[in-house]
């Protein structure tokens, strides 16, 4: 087998251990050096001497984890280093150990017979931990708002059946009134602002209940534990502010994709990338991210192939830009979604949808053009419309109808 890298090195990485294997490829001569090193930063400059000593021009690594992180930062800036997925190094079966796993990615790598996973370079990577972390963030006071509404059914106030927003202005109100010991349903439910204020009748039968201190002791602690996560969330926007002012023209980009507000384009953004180029074609990208069908062909027959998980990230980024692009009248991706739920149902039509936005975010960022929406007619004009006419006239002719078209004027 030919090889394409002359010097490499494997690494099987684990939380407290690196085993690494140099192969080094002199004509038809393959000789290899091992050795094992800890996985603190001391080690690891010590593990980089070693490589570099050897002259080693390229080192791959397993995906465990995060045990590879503080191995690849180590390594990034004295050779260049492949972050390889473990579903592509399965070995034959035989006797496993941490050498021989090293010995197999060297050897992998040597004759090309690996790809790298995708890697963010570092501003991108610090960008990436704020959002994953906000994002995180955000889904905790979700599930705090949901086990808010379950304590107060348990109690027997409806509040979220009248008010839409517990958490509102007025909602907050009232449930303050409930936590300080208010018990009078009218004076609570006279706490509503705005429109809620025409549901005063309604609010005074929701708010009757059973609140006892048990309720009232969990209700304040919950929150309590909202408020913090609003001043959570409020601090790492400011410093995901900062850190994305490099990239502002590439969010501001995305932000021109129907759906795609300022908080999903910078989760996007920090889990692509600005940089096209590592993906080099749009279908690579959405291959990477999961959102395309997977391939699955035997004896000339192509089967149903399922898709690959992804970047469960992105994803959920993805689908919150269709759920709320699918619900923008008159635009392409609102045609989109109404065509495939008609033939696939609504799950594979979200996915067409997502695959569509990845897309066009691909070549918004290649070409640093704003997004152009192609319209809802688009489907319709793609073909001759003449033939269409004619074949819909036809179809209402064989139903026995009489059919008289004409123009309308421009």
């Amino acid at each position: 087998m030919e090889t394409l890298v002359e010097r490499c090195a494997g690494l099987d990485v684990h939380k407290d251990t690196v085993v690494a294997c140099v192969r080094i490829t002199s004509g038809s001569q393959v000789q290899t050096h091992a050795a094992t090193f800890g996985t603190t930063t001391v080690e690891l400059l010590g593990l980089r001497d070693w490589l570099t000593g050897y002259a080693v021009t390229l080192v791959a690594m397993e995906s465990t984890g995060v045990y590879w992180k503080p191995v690849y930062y180590a390594l990034e800036d004295a050779v260049a280093c492949w972050l390889l997925n473990a579903r592509h190094l399965r070995n034959v079966p035989g006797r496993k150990t941490d050498m021989a796993d090293a010995a197999w990615i060297a050897q992998l790598v040597a004759n090309g017979l690996v790809q790298p996973s995708f890697v963010p370079p570092k501003p991108i990577r610090e960008l990436r931990s704020l959002t994953r972390y906000r994002k995180a963030q955000i889904e905790e006071r979700t599930r705090e708002a949901q086990r808010l509404d379950k304590v107060l059914q348990d109690a027997g106030i409806k509040l979220s059946s009248v008010a839409s927003d517990i958490l509102g202005v007025s909602g907050r109100a009232m449930l303050t009134a409930l936590v300080s010991g208010t018990k009078d349903p009218e004076v609570m439910a006279d706490l509503a602002k705005g429109a809620l204020r025409k549901k005063i009748p309604a609010l005074q039968q929701a708010l009757t209940g059973r609140f006892s201190d048990h309720h009232a002791l969990i209700v304040g602690e919950i929150l309590a534990k909202i408020d913090y996560l609003e001043e959570i969330i409020a601090r790492l926007s400011v410093e995901i502010d900062k850190v994305i002012d490099p990239f502002a023209p590439e969010r501001d980009l995305i932000t021109t994709t129907p759906g795609i507000n300022t908080r999903t384009a910078e989760g996007i953004l920090a889990e692509i990338g600005a940089d096209m180029t590592v993906f080099g074609t749009a279908e690579r990208l959405a291959s990477w991210a999961g959102r395309c069908p997977g391939q699955h062909e035997s004896a000339g027959k192509s089967r149903s192939g399922a898709m690959r998980k992804g970047n469960k990230w992105l994803r959920t980024y993805l689908h919150d830009a269709a759920t709320a692009a699918i619900k923008v009248k008159g635009s392409y991706l609102a045609a989109l979604y109404a065509r495939v739920k008609g033939r696939r149902g609504h799950a594979k039509a979200i996915v067409a949808v997502e695959h569509s936005i990845l897309v066009s975010i691909f070549y918004m960022l290649e070409r640093r053009e704003p997004y152009q929406d192609l319209g809802a007619d688009y489907f319709i004009r793609r073909n001759n419309p003449q033939r269409r006419a004619r074949r819909l006239i036809n179809e209402l002719t064989q139903l026995g109808y009489t059919v008289t078209a004409e123009p309308v004027p421009a």
